[in-house]
């Protein structure tokens, strides 16, 4: 194997694929990438057995050929290196040699035919939608999905597929996020998985606001081809809750909101919180919304707004960390509050199919 490639091309590949390695691998060679080259293209591979990503990029291909290489030590090096170009080569598979100008580095790594392959998509059924599409799915959801290993299915974000839409869901608990889009897709088909939250996010960092992504439904996979780069995941095992029996059919009470005010309002009182006592009581009154906060050994804080309720007090307890979050993913200058009691979720939407579902807490709390 040989062959000549720019230095930031290199580099920029080697980025994109970097945190697809496993800091503690199940076997020695899921810490390496596997280099290939053939037909003028280099193409770079890591997999940690869950996740696969396979990136491309053009090379001067000298002979063609394969090696694996120390995942973390060829990143540094990369980085650290500022001669324009790079030529590599290797002649037994195992031991390569980087030139760069005048400098030279040898790195021993493991022969190609030890290295775990990706599935091959082309039996895999497949369609297309727009990436800022997706990536504004998964921005909307992502981030309430659990990051406790004790709840397995909700590390996940639930991908459905059904009667021509895309349903995303994420939930860890406390909160739910739900989002749907048409597709352009034979009503036949339909699919439920439950994508791994790393694989959400490298494929989140992979999407643009142009261009399309080709996904391939697989039984137990699901891999997406994006511009010149490939992710493919293992899906989670097991069933997603039934969400919807958490979200309330009727509203008692809807309130509309400015977004950008109550974010204000909502960061100001929650310093007056701390981790075991992460409670804001909002108040509805005549034509008034006021947010409380207080804390034995911090103080007190209350603010308010203007807002359009004009029915009898209500008081309700939130966790402003997790309401300010569903505030940050949502859209446009206002949204909506649904509420029926202190008791039973609230519901956060906006002009779009998004829904959020936020517990309340307990008001002797605050």
């Amino acid at each position: 194997m040989k062959f000549v490639i720019p230095k930031e091309t290199l580099s920029q590949l080697i980025t994109n694929i970097q945190n697809i390695v496993s800091h503690k691998p199940t076997i020695p060679i899921l810490s390496n990438f596997l280099i290939e080259v053939e037909s003028g293209v280099l193409t770079v591979t890591a997999t940690d057995l869950t996740v696969g990503m396979r990136c491309h990029g053009d090379a001067k291909v000298i002979e063609e050929g394969a090696i694996t290489l120390p995942a973390k030590r060829f990143f540094q090096l990369t980085k650290e290196l500022t001669a324009p170009s790079l030529e590599m080569s290797s002649s037994d598979g195992e031991t390569s040699e980087l030139k760069a100008g005048t400098s030279k580095f040898k790195f021993h790594g493991m022969h190609q035919r030890d290295f775990p392959s990706l599935p091959d998509l082309n039996a895999a059924n497949s369609f297309e939608m727009e990436q800022k599409v997706l990536k504004e799915m998964l921005f909307r959801t992502s981030f309430a999905a659990s990051r406790e290993d004790s709840r397995y299915v909700l590390t996940g974000i639930l991908f459905k597929i059904q009667d021509k839409k895309a349903l995303f869901v994420g939930a860890d608990g406390k909160r739910l996020a739900e989002v749907s889009t048409d597709l352009l897709v034979d009503e036949s088909v339909e699919n439920e998985s439950i994508l791994p939250l790393k694989a959400v996010e490298e494929i989140y960092k992979c999407l643009s606001e142009k261009g399309l992504v080709k996904i391939f439904l697989m039984h137990d996979k699901i891999a997406l081809e994006i511009d010149k780069t490939t992710i493919v995941t293992k899906l989670l095992s097991g069933t997603y809750p039934d969400f919807k029996r958490i979200i309330p059919e009727k509203l008692e009470t809807k309130v509309t909101l400015h977004r950008e005010e109550l974010i204000s309002l909502l960061r100001q009182v929650s310093l007056f919180t701390d981790e075991d006592n992460q409670s804001v009581r909002f108040l509805f009154s005549e034509g008034m919304l006021s947010l409380k906060a207080n804390h034995a050994s911090i103080g007190e804080g209350e603010v308010s707004m203007p807002v359009n309720y004009h029915k009898e007090p209500l008081a309700i307890a939130f966790n402003p960390h997790i309401f300010l979050d569903i505030l940050r993913h949502s859209r446009n200058e206002t949204i909506q509050l649904g509420l029926n009691d202190p008791y039973n979720p609230g519901i956060i939407t906006d002009e779009s199919t998004a829904r959020f579902v936020i517990m309340p807490m307990r008001l002797n709390e605050s």
